[in-house]
């Protein structure tokens, strides 16, 4: 019998005044069982972050707790420390069940002095304001950085990575960038586009400005898209299928699994055109070009040979 893969976390849970717990943030998370008196020292360390806080109408207090990775999210601070494991980097994207997660993170009403209930920054907003309180977001995720602080990355834009983003050291999201929870790199990446929840993206690889990366949440097929090492998405380029290592889309082109693609390099046909196919069947090749005849209009894919993109070592050390 395959034995249980856990983790432990100690921190910190918000609780509305109707009782709702709104987060809960671990400053650390463990692969390895603690000790009873290093558990006792974790809760101590955050006692003093404890107590009410009247302006947002929560109370603060400790939470600890063991949670199985293969099972279902079980609570809110279950919930929450899984997503903490994605980011701490202690598994990779789709290593984990997340299966029900939206039902145990409430929406919740982000602003600059922690989280709290909707309801509540509405009928407080003349206290919020006296206090210099804003509200900065209304959602079931918060901003990654307000919780972890992923070593050797740049996020310009901290508002587009959420919580649960797996962001290798090396790796850059520019202001345009966006990478959803359970998704991210695997290695130093250029990211100004969108990475969406599911996707994982490879060492050395970049993602155009305003590209996208078709995900499986709000009717997406169950297709979980990934990127290889050294792969470009061009700027404004979009992908429903996979994508191996060295390849490039060029800027514009969307390929998604039912799109015709003509194989530049395959046999000729009978009638001197070249051999078709559908886009699921390259997913997950490498070295591929993907372009767009611009006399035909044509999607075409053309077997590349050596390294498909190299990032500036000088952005991503």
């Amino acid at each position: 019998m395959t034995e249980a893969r856990t983790v432990w976390g100690t921190g910190l849970s918000t609780i509305a005044g109707d009782g709702t717990v709104l987060d809960a943030w671990f400053p650390e998370v463990t692969a390895v069982e603690p000790g009873a008196d290093d558990a006792a020292t974790a809760l101590a360390a955050l006692e003093e972050f404890t107590g009410p806080d009247e302006r947002r109408n929560v109370s603060v207090q400790t939470v600890q707790l063991q949670i199985n990775l293969d099972a279902a999210p079980a609570s809110t601070a279950d919930a929450y420390l899984r997503l903490h494991t994605l980011s701490h980097l202690l598994v990779r994207p789709n290593e984990l069940n997340l299966d029900g997660i939206f039902a145990h993170l409430p929406n919740v009403a982000w602003t600059n002095a922690g989280p709290m209930h909707p309801v509540d920054a509405a009928r407080l907003r003349p206290v919020l304001q006296r206090s210099g309180i804003q509200v900065q977001g209304l959602d079931k995720f918060p901003r990654l950085t307000d919780y972890v602080q992923p070593a050797g990355v740049r996020i310009a834009d901290a508002s587009r990575v959420r919580l649960g983003a797996h962001l290798s050291p090396g790796t850059t999201v520019m202001h345009e960038g966006f990478v959803n929870f359970n998704a991210g790199t695997l290695g130093a990446s250029m990211v100004e586009g969108r990475i969406s929840q599911g996707v994982v993206v490879g060492d050395g690889s970049d993602i155009g400005g305003g590209s996208s990366i078709m995900g499986t949440l709000s009717g997406g097929g169950a297709h979980r898209v990934s990127i290889g090492a050294r792969t470009l998405l061009g700027a404004n380029a979009g992908i429903g299928i996979s994508l191996g290592d060295d390849c490039v889309v060029e800027a514009g082109l969307y390929v998604t699994a039912g799109t015709k693609v003509v194989l530049v390099d395959g046999p000729a046909t009978p009638d001197g055109g070249r051999k078709t196919a559908k886009g699921s069947e390259l997913s997950g090749r490498d070295g591929l070009l993907f372009r767009r005849n611009s006399l035909s209009g044509a999607v075409e894919a053309v077997q590349r040979a050596g390294v498909g993109v190299t990032l500036n070592d000088a952005l991503h050390a």
